[in-house]
């Protein structure tokens, strides 16, 4: 499944990429937020990746945003909140460049993984997410 949802990746417009990828790490965020709630680092990455969505922040304001994300991972002590911090500081570096957004899913997977001691089922249901949000994108017709 990941090998279809990276293929279908190039099927969509960079900033739809974008926005995918921020949906994929809203949805893990319940698993950093029990550890950092309302961090201003988090908020500043979505943000600056939405104003970089309307082109009004530059990509290097998203790389450095999605950086000081990476800095909220390495305060975690919590191994499943440090993971879903590195899908958040992925998914807003897709800004910067399009295969953040697969390292997104990644880490929303390892998320899952640490949430559910390897449960399988938990990893495909995120997979099948992940996937169907994308070809919403692709089928609504917001492509390259």
């Amino acid at each position: 499944m990941r090998q279809e949802i990276e293929k279908n990746t190039d099927l969509i417009h960079q900033v739809d990429l974008a926005k995918w990828a921020i949906s994929i790490a809203k949805h893990v965020l319940p698993y950093l937020v029990n550890e950092f709630p309302d961090n201003e680092k988090i908020i500043k990455g979505f943000k600056t990746n939405e104003l970089w969505q309307r082109g009004e922040a530059t990509v290097r304001q998203v790389r450095q945003a999605g950086f000081e994300v990476h800095e909220v991972a390495r305060e975690c002590k919590d191994e499943t909140a440090k993971a879903a911090a590195r899908a958040v500081g992925q998914a807003v570096g897709v800004g910067h460049m399009r295969g953040h957004a697969m390292m997104a899913t990644d880490y929303a997977v390892k998320t899952m993984n640490l949430a559910f001691s390897n449960d399988v089922n938990k990893v495909t249901e995120e997979r099948e997410w992940q996937l169907h949000e994308l070809n919403q994108y692709i089928k609504n017709g917001k492509s390259n």
